[in-house]
């Protein structure tokens, strides 16, 4: 089942990209060859083969969280362009929709 310029589009909208018709014509083939490799490597990738979130085995790295003295929110609102309820306002950025 190849994607459709439809199915492209509707995914384009999802993302929030523009794309022209001609340009969703033209990506559907090419997203359809990205969806085929992936579901190459899903078939070799068996139950046998183990999960692998990085390429190196890395175990907690982080420091330890210890608790220590830090700004009051008076402080830390000090230098804030607009604050709003004791919280920094920021400009919105994302629709609503």
């Amino acid at each position: 089942m190849g994607l459709t310029a439809d199915d492209v589009a509707r995914l384009a909208g999802l993302a929030r990209i523009q794309l022209t018709e001609q340009e969703c014509s033209e990506l559907a083939p090419e997203l359809d060859v990205i969806l085929e490799s992936v579901a190459s490597v899903s078939e070799v990738a068996g139950p046998d083969v183990p999960l692998a979130t990085h390429a190196m085995p890395v175990v907690n790295v982080f420091r330890a969280d210890v608790v220590t003295a830090s700004l009051t929110q008076e402080q830390a609102l000090s230098g804030a362009p607009d604050e709003e309820d004791g919280r920094f306002r920021v400009p919105q950025i994302l629709s609503e929709d």
